[in-house]
C-alpha cells in the first residue's frame, strides 16, 4: 500500500460549497481546506435556480490550489445534496440552470401523482419518504416544457459536475435512491414506474456504486487546473448524508446519526429497508448508504429556520452574530416558545421571523420577542423534532440506541447539542463537523488501495483522526416529554 496518497472531497451543500485536500498517511487522515465558497439560489423570472456554472468555477478554482499545492492528486470525489438535476441535450449541453428544490413548481404535486398510485403501493416499490422536492414530483412538474422535451440525459448534481470534469456520464447509486424512482427491490431505476408517469427512461445514465472509477480529468480541466495527469475521479457515496454516514465515528453498531446543517438528516444506519406501513405513515425514508446499508431516516428542516432569521435580522439592522445570540439564547427559560420545524410553512425563503410568529400565534405559544428569543425557540424546536424522529426510528426498527453521533455544521452549535441530548435523555457525540468531507476521502483512499476493510476501518481512520465533544443529558426527560405533547397536538390538529 502506498505510504501517502492525496485526495480531493468536492463538498457542495446547499448553502456552501468547499474543495478540500486530505493527505492520508499510516491510517490517519489530515485535511486541508483549499476553497469555500457561497451556494445558493438565484431566482431568475421567478423561478429558483443553482448557479451551476459559478459552482464549477468554483471547483476548478479549488483543483488548481490543490495543483499548486502537491502537483499530482491520486483522486477527486464530488457529493452534494439530493433530488435536483441538470439536463443535457443531444450535444451534451446543459439546457439552463438546474432548477432549485425550494422553488414552489411542486406545489400540489404529491397530491397529482398519489391519485394515480397509492401511497403504499409507492412505498413499497421505492421506500422513500415523500417530500414535495422529490426528483420524481419535479419531473412531473416539468412535464411539457420545452426544456425537458430537449433533454436527453438528467444527471443529479454530482453527476453533472463529474460529466464537466471527465466527459463521462453515470448516475451514483446513494444520490439515485432520493430521486424516488429508484427499485428499492432490485436497486436499478424502476422503469414501470417511470412509464406510468410519462418519464422517458432513456434520461438516465447506468448507475455507479461508491468506490466506482468514473473516469480522468479531461485535458482541459488539466491544464485548468495545473494537475498532472492522469487524475481519477473516484464514486463517493455522492450524497452528501451517505458521505457523511461514513464518517460517523461510531464504534458499535447501536447508534443514531443526526447530520446537522441546512437540514438535519435524523436516523439509523441498517442492514435492510423497513417498508412497513407505520414506516410509511411516520415518513421515513430507506436511501441507499455506502457498503450496501440503509440510511433509515426523516428529512428534519434543520438550521436552515436558524439561517434565514439570521439573515431577516441583519437585514432589519438588528443583532445578527450568530455565536452572542446563541450564548444569549443559552441563558434564556427554555421549551417556552415552541414550533413544529417539520411545517411545511418553513420551506421556502422569506421572512422566516414573522413565519415562527404566526405559528406561535396559531398555536397559543409565547411570542418570542427578542432575536435570542427567537434562536431559543428555534433550536428547542429542532431538538424536539431530533427527539421525537430518533424515538419513532427506535419503534419502528426494533433497534436499541445508546448513543447519538451529531456530526456536519450543527457541531458548532453547542447549544443545540446539549438541548438534543436533554431531549433524547442520551449522550450525543458531536463531530466531526467536516464529516461529509472525510467520508468522501475515506471512500476515494479505500478505492486507491490505501486504506482496506469496511465501514468499521474506516470510523476507526476517523476516531484516530478527529477530536469529538460529548455532551450528556442533563436528566429533565419530564419537560421535554410534556413540550412534545404540546407539538404533537398542535400538528395533530393541523
Amino acid at each position: 500500500m502506498p505510504s501517502t496518497t492525496h485526495h480531493v472531497a468536492v463538498d457542495l451543500g446547499a448553502s456552501s460549497g468547499r474543495v478540500v485536500l486530505g493527505v492520508f498517511r499510516d491510517q490517519e487522515l489530515r485535511l486541508e481546506e483549499l476553497a469555500r465558497f457561497w451556494n445558493g439560489a438565484v431566482t431568475v423570472d421567478g423561478m429558483l435556480h443553482w448557479d451551476a456554472l459559478a459552482l464549477y468555477r468554483s471547483i476548478l478554482g479549488g483543483l488548481r490550489r490543490a495543483g499548486r499545492h502537491v502537483g499530482r492528486l491520486d483522486s477527486v470525489g464530488i457529493d452534494s445534496w439530493g433530488v435536483d438535476f441538470g439536463l443535457l441535450d443531444r450535444d451534451g449541453q446543459l439546457l439552463g440552470n438546474p432548477v432549485h428544490y425550494r422553488d414552489r413548481r411542486t406545489e400540489g404535486v404529491i397530491d397529482l401523482v398519489l391519485r394515480q398510485i397509492p401511497a403504499a403501493d409507492l412505498y413499497r416499490r421505492t421506500g422513500i419518504q415523500l417530500l414535495p422536492f422529490n426528483t420524481l414530483y419535479q419531473l412531473v412538474a416539468a412535464a411539457g416544457t420545452a426544456q425537458l422535451e430537449a433533454a436527453t440525459t438528467l444527471l443529479l448534481i454530482p453527476d453533472l459536475f463529474g460529466y464537466w470534469l471527465t466527459g463521462r456520464v453515470g448516475a451514483e447509486a446513494t444520490n439515485a435512491s432520493t430521486t424516488q424512482l429508484l427499485s428499492i427491490v432490485t436497486g436499478d431505476w424502476d422503469t414501470e414506474l417511470m412509464v406510468k408517469f410519462g418519464i422517458r427512461r432513456g434520461l438516465f445514465p447506468a448507475l455507479r456504486h461508491p468506490g466506482d472509477p468514473a473516469g480522468d480529468l479531461l485535458p482541459e480541466v488539466l491544464r485548468e487546473t495545473e494537475l498532472e495527469g492522469p487524475v481519477r475521479l473516484t464514486t463517493v457515496g455522492s450524497h452528501d448524508t451517505a458521505s457523511a454516514v461514513v464518517a460517523v465515528p461510531a464504534a458499535s453498531p447501536r447508534f443514531a446519526f443526526i447530520a446537522s446543517g441546512t437540514w438535519s438528516l435524523v436516523g439509523l444506519e441498517l442492514e435492510r429497508p423497513v417498508l412497513t406501513e407505520a414506516s410509511r405513515r411516520a415518513n421515513f425514508t430507506n436511501e441507499r448508504g455506502v457498503d450496501g446499508t440503509v440510511r433509515y431516516l426523516r428529512n428534519v428542516m434543520g438550521l436552515w429556520i436558524l439561517q434565514e432569521c439570521i439573515g431577516a435580522f441583519g437585514r432589519a439592522g438588528e443583532t445578527a452574530d450568530l455565536e452572542d445570540l446563541i450564548a444569549e439564547a443559552a441563558r434564556l427559560t427554555g421549551l417556552r416558545s415552541l414550533i413544529d420545524v417539520d411545517d411545511p410553512v418553513f420551506l421556502p425563503p422569506g421572512d422566516m421571523p414573522r413565519r415562527i410568529a404566526d405559528a406561535c400565534t396559531q398555536g397559543g405559544e409565547p411570542l418570542p420577542k427578542t432575536p435570542a428569543a427567537l434562536v431559543r425557540c428555534v433550536l428547542d424546536s429542532l431538538a424536539l423534532a431530533h427527539r421525537r424522529t430518533i424515538d419513532e426510528a427506535r419503534v419502528l426498527t426494533g433497534q436499541d440506541i445508546d448513543v447519538v453521533h451529531l456530526v456536519g455544521g450543527g457541531v458548532h452549535n453547542h447549544l443545540l447539542c446539549q438541548l438534543t441530548a436533554d431531549a433524547l435523555g442520551l449522550p450525543v457525540i458531536a463531530g466531526p463537523a467536516e464529516a461529509t468531507t472525510l467520508g468522501s476521502l475515506l471512500v476515494q483512499a479505500r478505492a486507491h488501495g490505501a486504506l482496506a476493510g469496511g465501514l468499521a476501518e474506516m470510523r476507526a481512520v476517523v476516531r484516530a483522526s478527529t477530536d469529538c465533544a460529548i455532551y450528556q443529558p442533563s436528566g429533565q426527560e419530564s419537560s421535554w416529554r410534556n413540550a412534545e405533547a404540546r407539538i404533537a397536538s398542535r400538528s395533530a390538529a393541523r
